[in-house]
Order: C-alpha cells, then sequence, then structure tokens
C-alpha cells in the first residue's frame, strides 16, 4: 500500500490528508512537532483572550484521526533522505515514504537584533508562543509593558490580545503609516486612529535597534532607532514570517526563500511535494506572491495536491484574490486587487469613500481606460464573497458594481443607509450619473 507522510499538521497538511482519504485508501502519516492534533491557528487570540479554551480550537474530535486511518506521528523532523525515501526524526528515529508532502508553515522573522534570543522575546504563531506568552504576559501586575515590533496583521493581534488583559503596549511600526505598503492611505490612516484610540503607544518609523537584558536573561527594555529606551517585560516580535524549511538545507530539494514548486506543487525531486506558507511558485501566478502565507491558499492547496495524489494530476488555481482579517473593532476584507499608494498600477484609479463618524470606509479599484473593476477593500462593512468573485470573472465595470453594490450585502439591515451615501460621493468625485438599482434577490441566487 503506498505510504504518504506529511510534515507539518497545519491547514494544509490536514486538508491534503483529509481529501486523501475522501479520495483513497492510501496509508497516511502525519508528523509534526507542534500538537498532538490540528487546531485553528488564526483562533489562537481568542484562548488568550479567554473567549475559548484550547479544546474549543480543533476541529475535529480526537477518534476522528483513528477512526479515518490517518496515522499521527510527534515528532521533529531533522533531515530528509530523498534518495532513500526517509525521514530522520528527533535525530534518531526513521519513517520511510512513498510520497512525501512538505507543508511545515512558518516561523517568525528574526533580523539579527541584539537580544533578539532572550527570555521574554517571542513570536506568535505557534501553540508554544501561546502557552509562553500565558507564563510571561497573565496580566498587568506580571507583565507592566509590552513592546511590539512590527506592524502586520500578527502584530495588531497580539496588541489586542494584550490589551484585553489591560497590559500597556508600545507598537513599533517602521513605516510611516500602519501597514501602509498594503492599504491605500486614507485606510491605513484610519487604523492609526482606531490603534491610539485603543490606548495602544504607536510608533511610526520607528525600528528596534536593541533589546536590553536584566542579569537573568529576561528581556528588561527596548531601545530604538530614535534612540529612546522603553523599559518592558515582553517583547513581540511580529515583523512577519518566513518559511519554516531549514531542516531541508542537506536534501537535494531546490530551497529559494521557500521550497520551490511549480503550478502542480511538485519539488525537483520526484514525489516530494510542498504546499502551504512553506511552498513558493517559481513563477508568480497573476498579481500573486510566490509565497503566501494565508489560510485559505494553504487549504486550497492541500484540496489540489489531494487530487493530484489519488490519481487527477491539477494544477494549482487558487482563483481571485481574497482575504480578510480584524483590525481591533474592525473587520477588513478584500476581492480582487487594491494595491497601496505606493505600489499600484499606472492604469489604477481609485474610488475611497469614508463614513464622517463612524471606522467605516470602501476602497474600490478600476482601470481608468476601460473602467474594468479591480478589487475592492472594505472595512465595518461586509460582503458577499460569491457576488464580487463571479463580477471579478465577469470583467464588469466599475459602474455595474456601483449600481448594484446592495447586491453585494452580506448584512443588509446594517449597510443599507451608507449605499446612497457611496454612490453620491463617486458620482461626485467621478462627474458621473449612476443610480442604484433595486436590490435583486432573484439576481443574485441566480447569478445574473
Amino acid at each position: 500500500m503506498e505510504h504518504i507522510v506529511i510534515i507539518g499538521n497545519g491547514i494544509s497538511g490536514i486538508t491534503a490528508a483529509r481529501h486523501i482519504r475522501k479520495l483513497s485508501n492510501k496509508k497516511i502519516t502525519i508528523v509534526s512537532a507542534e500538537t498532538d492534533y490540528f487546531f485553528s491557528r488564526t483562533a489562537l487570540m481568542y484562548v488568550y483572550m479567554g473567549h475559548m479554551k484550547f479544546e474549543h480550537i480543533q476541529p475535529y474530535e480526537n477518534w476522528f484521526w483513528e477512526k479515518n486511518r490517518i496515522d499521527l506521528l510527534r515528532g521533529y523532523v531533522t533531515q530528509v533522505n530523498t534518495s532513500e525515501k526517509k525521514l530522520i526524526l528527533d535525530e534518531s528515529r526513521t519513517l520511510t515514504y512513498d510520497k512525501l508532502v512538505i507543508a511545515t508553515g512558518s516561523k517568525p522573522n528574526k533580523f539579527g537584533w541584539p537580544g533578539q534570543d532572550l527570555l521574554g522575546v517571542q513570536g506568535l504563531y505557534s501553540k508554544q508562543d501561546l502557552d509562553q506568552l500565558q507564563a510571561d504576559a497573565p496580566n498587568e501586575k506580571i507583565c507592566k509593558r509590552a513592546v511590539i515590533v512590527g506592524g502586520g496583521l500578527i502584530g495588531i493581534e497580539l496588541a489586542e490580545m494584550l490589551r484585553s488583559r489591560n497590559i500597556p503596549v508600545t507598537f513599533l511600526v517602521r513605516e510611516s503609516s500602519f501597514w501602509n505598503g498594503v492599504l491605500p492611505e486614507g485606510e491605513s490612516q484610519m487604523i492609526n486612529e482606531h490603534i491610539l484610540e485603543h490606548h495602544i503607544d504607536l510608533r511610526l518609523e520607528t525600528n528596534l535597534a536593541e533589546i536590553q537584558s536584566d542579569v537573568h536573561g529576561r528581556a528588561k527594555a527596548v531601545v530604538t532607532d530614535k534612540g529612546d529606551t522603553i523599559p518592558c517585560d515582553l517583547v513581540g516580535l511580529t515583523a512577519g514570517v518566513s518559511p519554516n524549511i531549514d531542516f531541508l538545507g542537506d536534501s537535494g530539494i531546490v530551497l529559494g526563500r521557500g521550497v520551490k514548486v511549480n503550478r502542480y506543487l511538485e519539488t525537483n525531486i520526484d514525489d516530494v511535494y510542498a504546499i502551504g506558507d512553506c511552498a513558493e511558485q517559481h513563477e508568480p501566478i497573476g498579481n500573486r506572491r510566490p509565497i503566501e502565507a494565508v489560510w485559505y491558499t494553504g487549504r486550497m492547496m492541500g484540496e489540489t495536491l489531494a487530487q493530484t495524489l489519488c490519481g487527477n494530476k491539477i494544477p494549482y488555481n487558487p482563483g481571485h484574490w481574497f482575504n480578510s482579517a480584524k483590525f481591533l473593532d474592525i473587520e477588513y476584507q478584500t476581492y480582487g486587487w487594491v494595491f497601496s499608494d505606493q505600489t499600484k498600477k499606472e492604469n489604477e484609479m481609485h474610488f475611497h469613500w469614508r463614513h464622517p463618524k463612524e471606522k467605516i470606509c470602501i476602497t474600490v479599484a478600476f482601470d481608468k481606460e476601460s473602467r474594468k473593476f479591480l478589487g475592492i477593500n472594505t472595512f465595518g462593512i461586509r460582503m458577499r464573497h460569491d457576488i464580487f468573485d463571479r463580477w471579478l470573472s465577469e470583467a464588469r465595470d466599475i459602474d455595474h458594481v456601483m449600481e448594484h453594490l446592495k447586491d453585494a450585502n452580506f448584512d443588509p439591515e446594517f449597510y443599507d443607509p451608507y449605499e446612497s451615501d457611496i454612490l453620491t460621493a463617486f458620482n461626485w468625485q467621478f462627474d458621473t450619473q449612476l443610480r442604484m438599482k433595486k436590490k435583486s434577490w432573484q439576481r443574485i441566487f441566480n447569478g445574473t
């Protein structure tokens, strides 16, 4: 019986295993050093904040794996011998495979900062990170101040977590405005304001220079490139993540920043594949980055590879870009492509609307020549994924999108009051006379 070994029990590896089992009777072994069972990584913050217990973020009961004949092996892979199709675990045990799937995810970035390996310095990615945070920052009495380094999604999550326990937070962001390499200026500015409203000490255009140690080897303060010394008990390193591939150095597998794969998620070695955060496409797909550390793309890679491993070889086709996140109290969604002011294309035009009082806004991108709809960002407003996915596939123009915004409504009871204001602002900015079409449930459900 063919033996498929998957290294990593995150969303991509587990999805691959589940779909392989649906399609075949192959022997499946999942190897992970992090936890015995799969958990939802994006929900770690809610465990710390007290909204859930850790067992609540495990989507499957413990008996699920044995019932579905998926073997779970706890261990750390220290070497991959592709010529003998053999793994070395914890530098002692061996495990052979017929086909190997590398799904080892990411690790927090470190950039050689002095003091980055001190006690009390950590990222926020693994179950071990959660456990360490619970020990080092249980409350504001034990942790009198935390400093977070890096202004991305993980950083804002960690800030929210710590503030939920009344721990003061200083947030060091190297950019001139929060996440402005991704968000257009108006959105980034709104998030700056929102961070400050949550009593977070946001310091823009500020870099970490050094983490200072006390006599016990624990972090006691950070020094910034502005010369400021900030006393703290915890330092969160959230300046992005990178593929977790250090153990593959002598495997013969071609590596870049991640494990190099083609559109079929194949490496240069026969019967070895890579999926999820650790996989790097040889050629980027459309506007996408070669490495995408995103939950839903990891899931899609797992589904795609399962088909290939079970005899139905298909390329990875992620479709239109989509992502969602939360900035403290503000929900964020993006469909298609809305580039930041720093990176937007020459032909890309933006329409930005912001509510005069609430933290609600949208930015719509379209081609200024053809008026083709390119994408939309929403903050504080929920939209229907399937509607925007269809409009992008149909290459609808911006006029159609603006006139039919009601059809994209996910929460009409909350969103309806803003639609006329949005269209009025669009008409004024672009000197058009568009009229909002009446919401049609028939159009929505029939896909017209």
